[in-house]
Order: C-alpha cells, then sequence, then structure tokens
C-alpha cells in the first residue's frame, strides 16, 4: 500500500474530530473531548487559523494524524513547532506511520527555520515515551506543564 501524508482542508474536520476522539479514548480523557465539528472547523480552518494539521494515509485509508501550531523560544530567538496531538490507529502501528509523521513535521520546523519541534506525553504512556527517545527525543526533565482552564482565567482577571 501507499502511504502520504497530506495538509488538511475544511473538508477534512470530521475526520479530525474522529482523531481527537480516538486519541481521547486511547488517552482514557474522553470526557475532557468536548470539540465539536463547527470548533475545528473554525479554529483550524476559519479567518484565523490557531493550528495545522496533517493526516497520514495508507492508501485511500486515513491511519493517523498530526496537529501542530507554532510557539517561541525567546532564549533561541526562533519560532518553534509544538505537536499537540499525535496519533495513529492501533491497526495500524509498527509500520513507521508514527515516526513519518513526526519526520514531516521535523522537516516542516526546519523548512520554516523553527529552533525547536516539541510535544508533551502523558507519564503512563511508556510505549510512547520508549519511541520518542528512540528517534532522538530527549525528555525534559524538571519542567512542569502548567494549564489554566476557563474558570480559573476568569478567577485570574478578577484578582
Amino acid at each position: 500500500m501507499t502511504f502520504t501524508i497530506q495538509q488538511t482542508t475544511k473538508k477534512d474536520a470530521g475526520l479530525i474530530l474522529q482523531f481527537i476522539q480516538d486519541l481521547a479514548d486511547y488517552e482514557k480523557l474522553a470526557h475532557e473531548a468536548v470539540a465539536t465539528l463547527e470548533d475545528i472547523e473554525n479554529t483550524l480552518f476559519g479567518d484565523k487559523a490557531y493550528a495545522e494539521c496533517v493526516i497520514a494515509y495508507e492508501g485511500e485509508t486515513a491511519v493517523g494524524f498530526a496537529l501542530f501550531f507554532h510557539n517561541y523560544s525567546t532564549f533561541l530567538g526562533k519560532p518553534g513547532l509544538y505537536l499537540e496531538d499525535l496519533f495513529v490507529k492501533p491497526a495500524y502501528r509498527g509500520k513507521g506511520y508514527g515516526k513519518a509523521l513526526l519526520s514531516h513535521l521535523a522537516k516542516l520546523a526546519l523548512d520554516r527555520k523553527c529552533g525547536r519541534l516539541e510535544w508533551s506525553v502523558l507519564d503512563w504512556n511508556t510505549p510512547a515515551i520508549d519511541f520518542y527517545k528512540s528517534i532522538g527525543a530527549d525528555p525534559m526533565d524538571g519542567w512542569t506543564v502548567n494549564r489554566m482552564d476557563v474558570a480559573a482565567m476568569q478567577n485570574l482577571i478578577k484578582l
């Protein structure tokens, strides 16, 4: 079968949403996946696109996706690429598709003069951690991800 990676368009919004839901199920976080088709259409393909997405195909079958956006390193004085989601359907794992998606993003980051390609991984996901280490990724010990949801942001601005 032929393997390809394609940049998404608005017509792919439903497929992107399905991949997000599949990833949420895998990560045992389905209760947190509240994005709608309209959300995906507006934020990825609206007047201001906040992120980009590519889909991996084996022949005509969509087998995985990567959703990413630019961040910025003040220390490097360069943009970076942040991988928000990477997912390959379980039946298609072990064929090199995840590595191909990351390689595609690495090339894109270099073409865009980015100084880094970064992502987070759940600490219990040892298969992913081992895979990332095997391709040369360095876990960032000593850093803790922080997050504020809408309620926390609203409370902060009231202070």
